[in-house]
């Protein structure tokens, strides 16, 4: 009897520890990820690490959302839609200034990509060329920050080009059609020029921001500072799966572009819409580290690149801050 009833216990030591386990193994953290655009190229790592169970491995359950701009990706994480966003770092800095408690806990794109892209047809080959002629944007987009110091820059005032928003997701067809009469967008080098040729468009002309004075940190990971005080241990985990995910996407960039396409489906997993995310994905991937990252470390917060980046905000973006760069970002919650 007595063995009888020590095999009873012990199996019902070993039922409850594997009850506790289980309980363990499905107490996820539930995060939601906030994209500064609809699914394209540079958005492939997320998709690799949920895919391949990067975040799963660090107790993530990844839900990944299109956004509509950097900005409103942004605030959806201020307002607690979303619990990260991946957008302009620019974009950030302006709504953290006004005093949204957003702060960057890393950097995928180091560099910024943004730039004045125009039909090739249109007669510009000098920014100087775009006197009294349009362009079209989005509302929310990151690329607008920086625009009037390109201007003023290349010797014109704000008001020489008229600026035209159009509805999220319709730039590039409203460029396609030149709508309003408008010669090009404002956009990004890591998707506009790819997304263009596959829609038919011609390869464009193009004026990357960082040849007329504005040298900047591309796109950040970005939280809440509530987040990080109530739950730096997410915010530790988050990180250590993004950079691992994108690492591993820079080794194997045609597997993360697999992954997007299973996730996304429809068109993005055809031929034809692989091959313009890789064309993406591969700018991203020369982005990864900017010059002031010495030691190539995925995802730092370089500080020289963001004391620049907000002194030309200050100087040419009217930015009121008395806060210095630090403020905006920090490195605490990188893996080591």
């Amino acid at each position: 009897m007595k063995r009888m009833r020590d095999v009873i216990l012990g199996a019902g030591v070993i039922a409850a520890g594997l009850g506790f386990a289980a309980s363990i193994a499905s107490a996820e953290d539930a995060v939601r990820l906030r994209l500064n655009w609809m699914y394209y190229g540079s958005h492939a790592g997320f998709a690799y690490g949920k895919d391949k169970g990067y975040y799963k491995e660090q107790g993530i359950d990844l839900d990944i959302r299109s956004g509509n701009g950097s900005g409103s990706a942004h605030r959806l994480v201020a307002n607690g839609d979303s619990t990260f966003s991946y957008g302009s770092c620019a974009s950030m800095t302006n709504l953290a200034a006004q005093g949204a408690p957003l702060v960057s806990v890393g950097v995928i794109d180091a560099m910024g990509t943004e730039a004045i892209i125009v039909q090739p047809d249109a007669g510009v080959k000098d920014i100087k060329d775009l006197k009294g002629k349009a362009l079209l944007t989005t509302a929310n987009a990151g690329v607008n920050t920086f625009f009037p110091l390109v201007l003023k820059n290349a010797g014109l005032a704000e008001g020489d080009v008229k600026i035209t928003n159009v509805p999220d997701g319709a730039l590039v067809s409203s460029y396609l059609q030149k709508a309003g009469g408008a010669v090009g967008i404002l956009g990004g080098l890591d998707d506009k020029p790819a997304e263009i040729k596959a829609n038919g468009g011609a390869a464009p002309v193009t004026f990357p921001y960082s040849d007329y004075g504005v040298n900047q940190v591309g796109y950040c990971i970005v939280t809440t500072k509530d987040t990080i005080a109530k739950n730096p241990d997410l915010v530790k985990r988050f990180m250590a799966a993004t950079v691992k995910a994108y690492k591993e996407t820079a080794a194997n960039p045609d597997a993360a572009i697999a992954s997007m396409a299973d996730i996304v489906g429809g068109t993005m997993a055809e031929d034809a819409g692989k091959a313009q995310a890789r064309e993406v994905l591969d700018v991203t991937i020369g982005v990864l580290y900017s010059k002031g990252n010495k030691d190539k470390v995925l995802g730092l917060n370089v500080a020289s690149d963001w004391d620049d980046m907000l002194n030309l905000m200050k100087k040419y973006n009217d930015l009121k801050t008395d806060q210095p760069a630090t403020a905006f970002y920090t490195n605490d919650f990188l893996p080591k």
